[in-house]
């Protein structure tokens, strides 16, 4: 990859990092609470765990591209940006585009999403 495209990754990435960071959503706790009046009605205590399972699974899917960005910035330190982690082929620069923190080329990547529908049928 050219040194102006990685260039233009990173500052991506950092601009993808702060968004998180920056959103709000990874500090905020209000949601995280059950008053004593969520506990009063059954339906306003359903309404609350369903609302946290929610919360609990936007926080945990921003923290995983958190990781990922994380991971993609240090490749383009040590030289192994947009490589794949299976098979060492570049990925194609139109999926970096579209996904900066890719580290499965489009085949890989794929392979690994037909072994989780896989997976998750037999679960």
């Amino acid at each position: 990859m050219k040194k102006t495209e990685l260039k233009k990754q990173k500052e991506i990435l950092l601009s993808l990092r702060a968004e998180i960071l920056n959103s709000g959503i990874l500090k905020s706790k209000e949601d995280l609470t059950v008053t004593s009046d969520d506990l009063a009605d059954e339906g306003d205590l359903a309404a609350v765990v369903v609302n946290q399972e929610i919360s609990f699974e936007i926080r945990n899917r921003e923290f995983e591209k958190l990781r990922a960005i994380e991971n993609a910035l240090g490749k383009i330190e040590n030289g192994t940006y947009g490589l794949c982690e299976e098979c060492d082929e570049r990925i194609k620069d139109k999926r970096l585009k579209k996904q900066p923190w890719a580290v499965l080329c489009i085949n890989h990547a794929e392979e690994k999403e037909r072994e989780l529908q896989k997976f998750s049928r037999t679960a």
